[in-house]
């Protein structure tokens, strides 16, 4: 058995999307890799999706699909949502722990696609998230900065290929920070899945609030950052 949660098996998701709206914006394309750090073994799978709507120019610069290519050459939306649930539903039942940077972002904008299409999002039950945006935000919290992918990657010397903003490599280096963070913070790497998992939601909701102060001292008085991780219920 690994000593700890970052030793033994990891998935790693990812997703581009049509914009930043977790409940109206669409998954573009998606990523899930498998991977087992005792043996070195990786694997990837990933979707291209017809999204249903126009993929807005400034989206499509970003991850380098347009609307006519992904017409083209995508899955119909709820056919590849469909198998994305089932890769982590898969991943669930099997207790392998997935790393996904900024969950809350992704997690949320797939469980609306699920109920787009009305899909069970079964995996949000037993799905245990390693987030390595909240994990940098508590483990050094007064770095000043952008907290971005790239750079704080950057920060820890990991290095992002030409397909950054392609859902595979931010995926896989998702991946790699979680692993450094573990490396080089032991009171991460001695929690189970589990408390790390609840000490995530605990985290991030003091961070949201440590934000939401921020803004409303700064620029914005009315500002407000939902302080729920993994997936943000839907309101109303």
């Amino acid at each position: 058995m690994p000593d700890s949660w970052h030793q033994g098996r990891l998935a790693a998701f990812d997703i581009e999307t049509t914009g930043l709206d977790v409940d109206t914006d669409r998954v573009v394309t998606a990523a899930v890799w498998r991977i087992d750090a005792t043996s070195g073994a990786t694997s990837c799978t990933e979707w291209l999706a017809d999204p249903g709507i126009d993929i807005p120019g400034d989206a499509s610069a970003v991850h380098g699909i347009t609307t006519e290519y992904a017409k083209t050459h995508g899955k119909p939306a709820r056919e590849a949502v469909t198998e994305i649930a089932a890769e982590l539903n898969y991943l669930v039942e099997r207790a392998v722990p997935v790393v996904v940077f900024n969950a809350a972002y992704d997690l949320t904008l797939l469980d609306r696609e699920l109920v787009r299409y009305h899909q069970s999002a079964d995996f949000t039950g037993g799905l245990r998230v390693v987030d390595p945006m909240v994990l940098d935000r508590q483990v050094d919290r007064f770095r000043k900065g952008s907290r971005k992918l790239g750079d704080v990657c950057g920060h820890y010397g990991i290095a992002l290929d030409e397909q950054a903003h392609g859902c595979r490599a931010d995926a896989l280096a998702a991946a790699r920070l979680a692993w450094r963070l573990a490396e080089a913070h032991e009171d991460l790497a001695a929690m189970d899945i589990d408390e790390l998992h609840a000490a995530q939601v605990r985290w991030r909701a003091e961070q949201a609030a440590s934000l939401q102060a921020y803004l409303r001292r700064s620029t914005s008085p009315e500002a407000v950052v939902d302080p729920n991780w993994p997936i943000i219920p839907a309101s109303g």
